[in-house]
């Protein structure tokens, strides 16, 4: 499941009028509400606020509001573009302050769709990966091809404690466990020694599903 690491913002101008788009993590629609009751207090004088989000692991909860512009040319693209990016438990609102001049149904549907997918754009999206916690034991002469080896594998290090030998911590994906044993195994010429291993999930950095 795809998640906000760190949720991001954007603003647009299209024929004066400012879409300004506010991001939140969210587990609950409550928690959504809550965000985007403090998203129109913040934008008190602005036009429109309107929202959406996404909760779920296989979106059990939307919603989507279009709060004063015409049906279904606000609150429903925003949440189209949160469904076709794939994250999960966030919340959206875009805060329009009219310029003036008329957009149309397509132009309306257009800006506030942009403006979600640049806020995701700027964001630092995570995603829950499934993985394997590894202890691993070196002796001193090997902790160089041992260190060589995960850097070359982008192998994360939680832990390295350095007592009469090395012991390592290791987290890594899923798909990934046999082989690095293999070739830590090879490298060392089975010196290496495995103290522990056990399941886990953990979030890597994702990249948004492409147009």
């Amino acid at each position: 499941m795809k998640i906000l690491l760190e949720p991001g913002t954007a603003e647009i101008v299209e024929k004066k009028s400012r879409f300004i788009a506010s991001m939140c993590s969210v587990s609950t629609p409550e928690e959504a509400q809550a965000f985007i009751e403090q998203v129109k207090k913040k934008y008190w004088d602005a036009k429109h606020n309107c929202s959406a989000y996404v909760i779920g692991k296989d979106a059990q909860y939307t919603r989507c509001n279009d709060d004063g512009e015409p049906a279904q040319t606000a609150g429903l693209p925003m949440l189209e573009v949160l469904l076709h990016s794939e994250v999960r438990n966030v919340a959206v609102v875009v805060t329009r302050y009219f310029g003036g001049t008329l957009l149309g149904t397509g132009g309306l549907i257009r800006a506030y769709g942009q403006t979600v997918k640049e806020a995701l754009a700027n964001s630092v999206i995570g995603e829950e990966v499934e993985g394997f916690m590894l202890t691993i034991e070196a002796e001193y002469s090997d902790v160089g091809k041992v260190q060589y080896l995960l850097a070359q594998k982008k192998i994360m290090i939680l832990n390295s404690v350095f007592e009469q030998n090395v012991t390592f911590e290791l987290q890594m994906r899923k798909e990934a466990l046999q082989g690095i044993i293999d070739e830590l195994v090879e490298s060392t010429a089975g010196r290496i020694r495995i103290k522990d291993k056990k399941e886990c999930t953990f979030l890597v950095e994702a990249e948004l599903p492409e147009e």
